[in-house]
């Protein structure tokens, strides 16, 4: 699995197109291709969490 840190937006907009395809055609549980689509997800929502935090409103 040769998945790397997201450190630039270009990082960003590779890691998403990359993503994509698992939605179109989504994984078996448990195979390779799941667990690298469950990596990619957590290093995009890191990344959009220290890029873009969404703050917490009140009621």
């Amino acid at each position: 699995m040769d998945i790397k840190a997201i450190t630039t937006e270009a990082d960003y907009d590779k890691a998403l197109v990359e993503v994509e395809r698992y939605f179109i055609n989504e994984p078996e549980p448990g195979s390779a291709e799941a667990e690298r689509f469950s990596a990619l997800t957590d290093i995009i929502e890191a990344y959009e969490n220290q890029h873009w935090p969404i703050e917490m409103t009140e009621p």
